[in-house]
């Protein structure tokens, strides 16, 4: 049986979805939810429900899961209302706009035992599994770096927003260096600037210095106006390790130093790859990549970041993280969410559940 979901947002990102959904033989489109419901009929199409409450319509239509394609301040309200309504959620990133609304969704998940999953599209590559398949091969790593430099007229919000970078976009290669180093953050060091034609207000360029377990340094350094010999999307990749070296462009097959090729896997690509691991895992009940236990360690490091630009200082992710539980503690309107988070006897720990 095909799994019916209904996407919630009907803007550019969400009709990207929805084409994905009609691409994919194993999902059928049940519904389209917006604000705006004259978006949400266009994008429908004819013989599709449109409403605008996407939960409701996917009560009324049967709808197995939902897709949270909404602005990340709706990300913490839709999928708590789905998760309690019995609705699996695949969420796009960030998790939510913040750690403290991140942590009171992996209680939410834990509570109802339906599965959320946030994709980070850019895992689904099959370059940067094999970026990571070197990464296994070359023993213990050294550094990792990241050059993204990119000039995008966006106009709307993100050229309002005080850390454009880092909040918008940053993300992205963060979670990727997760990916490819199989560690996790421990600190950062990070500075932010605005170059004097950048046509953003808040700081557009940034650097980041993350210590990572194992003592692997991970840096990134980009910019959001940068016009000229931009870099890929996906930024520009290198990985100095104890028996070799590899680089990748973010576009093309990585190079080694070393002779030889890696077995490595085909995960889809991008959102279609993110849509497949989540039919997959709720047929067979594997963990998928993205399950929300998993990836708010992502949205930590842009946190973190974004506190180390702003005081100057370096910040330790275990207190970005501990901050965030009171916070969600003291914020949660559920008692049994509450509950859910007073029983965690440490939060790395939780998160690695």
């Amino acid at each position: 049986m095909t799994l019916r979901v209904v996407v919630i947002g009907a803007g550019a990102m969400g009709r990207a979805w929805i084409r994905t959904v009609a691409d994919d033989p194993d999902v059928d489109l049940a519904g389209v939810a917006d604000l705006n419901l004259d978006a949400a009929t266009e994008a429908a199409g004819e013989g599709v429900p449109a409403a605008r409450d996407g939960v409701a319509l996917a009560k009324e239509t049967g709808a197995d899961a939902v897709i949270d394609v909404t602005v990340p301040a709706a990300h913490h309200p839709i999928t708590t209302e789905a998760l309690f309504a019995g609705l699996p959620v695949l969420g796009e990133k960030p998790v939510a706009e913040t750690v403290t609304q991140a942590l009171s969704l992996v209680a939410a998940a834990e509570v109802t035992g339906e599965l959320f999953m946030v994709s980070q599209s850019r895992r689904y590559n099959p370059h940067l599994w094999a970026l990571r398949a070197h990464a296994r091969v070359f023993g213990r790593p050294g550094l990792l770096t990241t050059e993204f430099f990119k000039a995008p007229r966006f106009g709307g919000f993100r050229d309002a927003m005080e850390h454009p970078l880092l909040l918008d976009m940053a993300i992205h290669p963060f979670d990727t260096a997760r990916f490819v180093l199989e560690a996790e953050p421990v600190s950062v060091y990070c500075e932010e600037h605005n170059p004097p034609w950048s046509w953003y207000a808040g700081d557009a360029a940034a650097t980041a210095t993350f210590e990572m377990t194992g003592g692997v340094r991970y840096v990134y350094t980009g910019s959001w106006c940068s016009p000229g010999l931009e870099t890929s999307w996906n930024g520009a990749w290198r990985l100095s390790a104890e028996h070799g070296t590899a680089v990748w462009n973010g576009d093309d097959p990585p190079v080694s130093s070393r002779a030889g090729e890696v077995e490595t896997a085909d995960p889809g690509f991008e959102i279609a790859g993110a849509l497949r691991a989540f039919t997959h895992a709720l047929r067979t009940g594997d963990v998928p990549m993205g399950e929300v236990h998993g990836n708010v360690m992502s949205l930590v490091m842009v946190e973190a970041a974004v506190q180390s630009a702003s005081t100057g200082a370096r910040v330790r992710v275990d207190d970005v993280l501990e901050h965030a539980y009171e916070l969600a503690i003291a914020a949660e309107p559920r008692a049994e969410v509450r509950d859910a988070l007073h029983s965690w006897t440490s939060v790395r720990e939780a998160l690695k559940a």
